[in-house]
């Protein structure tokens, strides 16, 4: 055990440096430094709000009753309107991205999406991933394929969402970013 306190990096982690006395911050991961079994906790959470929810619900096209009118929503098993799940999914989705697949090409393919609790304005979300998978591409060399679990929950606590979604993500000698200036 060592006597003294910790040695503090030369800089803020998550940022590189640009020039002296200055740092740009770092966006996703390259393929080598996901690692699988790691798990990634998003922040800031969010709060789902109802412009959140009729918004999406125009932009989607589903104007089921259930979503948009409180008057209905009073009458059935939830007394409120239920948030839709495509608002979950992308507000979920969409926290998850920055860090999991911030470098990412593209998005390969989302499997096994499960709606485990209902969501209502007002509840407040977090999400948390873990790499399950990666590999190397055999189609397109300097990138590699990698492959997380998703989970969306309530700040109580409570499942909302679970899925798992595969990426293609450079390796550190490919990135874009650094030509690019990020």
């Amino acid at each position: 055990m060592s006597g003294g306190p910790p040695v503090p990096p030369e800089h803020p982690v998550g940022f590189r440096q640009v020039g002296e006395n200055r740092f740009r911050e770092v966006v996703g991961f390259c393929y080598e430094d996901l690692q699988v079994g790691v798990v990634i906790e998003h922040r800031p959470g969010r709060t789902i709000t109802e412009m959140d929810n009729v918004l999406m619900s125009a932009l989607s096209m589903n104007d089921s009753p259930l979503h948009i009118d409180a008057a209905f929503s009073e009458q059935g098993e939830w007394g409120r309107p239920l948030v839709s799940s495509l608002v979950t999914l992308s507000i979920v989705g969409g926290m998850t991205a920055r860090s999991t697949s911030g470098k990412a090409i593209a998005n390969l393919g989302w499997d096994r999406i499960r709606l485990t609790a209902p969501v209502f304005v007002g509840d407040t979300l977090y999400a948390e991933s873990e790499i399950t998978d990666k590999r190397l591409s055999e189609s397109r060399p300097g990138h590699g394929i990698a492959r997380c679990r998703t989970i969306g929950r309530k700040s109580t606590g409570e499942v909302v969402l679970t899925f798992e979604r595969s990426f293609l993500v450079p390796t550190r000698e490919a990135d874009p970013h650094r030509t690019a200036g990020y």
